[in-house]
């Protein structure tokens, strides 16, 4: 039987589920990462270890200091499970256009919770701006600092990839992901491109983001939105992002996402968030551009037990003009 050691210990090493339906609508395997069975619900639990684990070793996080966060939420989710095992207080930023739930959960575990208004990222009053300056005034604490501490990337580069590449035994001809810090899909990518240069990576994007164009065009230009997606998108490109080999990229809408992850849990018995629906509507748009035959990873980057009172609350869809059923 095998056995892992603490919460550390069980981060990682998910397996892939083939997505029955998906895979014989488009003839295609089409596999998603389970990274909602990490301890702390989601992909972000990866990204969350290597962090404080780079900030221990470089000394900058020392015993009983503070770790502080600007996050939409499974960041900072993460975080504070990995702070309570290690030991530090957890600060977490968050905009206020995120769910409850994530909030509340954030309290159960013990962080410090700051809800602060929603602004662009170009404003000083940005989440992820003021968790920075919080950190730099506070003795003996670190900013996490997600979207450009390449320890995020390097997280998938040394675990999500290798897992990917063995899981499949090498036989994935695509992978492609959501993309918010970009850590996921920097990661696997560089991995998997080492293994082999074909593997198609593919950036998968909601509406009201700038990196669809950025990887079609060279600009990173926002598309119209808003998207009521949580934690994907994004007006920049992050330094996780930065330098990053990828081939394509797909936009999908929020209706093609609520119809995808409402098919999934009334007929496969699936409850995934929204960047998981994301991620499903890009993979079966690369199966069928691919052909059948060929094999697409994609992540399920978390449940939708957060997301009851938006994506899975009938009349937050009806004022939004999103419909389950098409």
């Amino acid at each position: 039987m095998e056995m892992r050691n603490g919460f550390a210990g069980s981060v990682g090493n998910t397996p892939l589920i083939r997505m029955a339906a998906l895979s014989e609508a488009t003839g295609c395997e089409i596999l998603g990462k389970a990274e909602f069975l990490n301890p702390g619900g989601s992909v972000k639990d990866r990204a969350a270890l290597w962090m404080v684990r780079e900030h221990e070793k470089s000394g900058a996080l020392e015993p009983g200091g503070t770790v502080v966060e600007g996050t939409a939420g499974n960041t900072g989710i993460g975080l504070a499970h990995v702070c309570n095992e290690r030991g530090y207080p957890c600060v977490i930023y968050m905009p206020d256009n995120q769910s409850p739930e994530k909030v509340a959960i954030l309290n159960t575990l013990g962080a410090e919770v700051r809800v602060v208004p929603t602004v662009p990222y170009r404003d000083e009053m940005n989440y992820q701006k003021q968790a920075g300056r919080y950190a730099d005034e506070l003795p003996n604490a670190v900013w996490a600092n997600q979207f450009d501490n390449v320890a995020n990337r390097l997280a998938h580069y040394e675990s999500t990839g290798p897992e990917i590449w063995a899981e499949t035994g090498g036989a994935i001809d695509a992978f492609t992901c959501s993309v918010g810090t970009g850590g996921t899909l920097a990661g696997v990518s560089r991995y998997l491109k080492e293994r082999r240069s074909n593997i198609e990576v593919v950036l998968a994007d909601p509406h009201g983001s700038a990196l669809y164009n950025w990887v079609t065009t060279g600009e990173a230009t926002m598309t119209p939105g808003p998207s009521i997606t949580e934690g994907i998108g994004n007006s920049r490109v992050t330094d996780n992002l930065v330098g990053t080999d990828i081939d394509d990229a797909v936009q999908i809408n929020d209706q093609r996402m609520v119809e995808m992850v409402y098919g999934q849990l009334r007929q496969q018995g699936w409850f995934f968030g929204s960047s998981t629906g994301i991620n499903l509507c890009a993979a079966v748009d690369v199966a069928k551009r691919l052909g059948p035959g060929h094999t697409v990873v994609t992540v399920l980057t978390d449940t939708g037990h957060k997301y009851q009172s938006s994506l899975y609350n009938p009349e937050f869809l009806a004022e939004r003009g999103l419909r389950p059923d098409g």
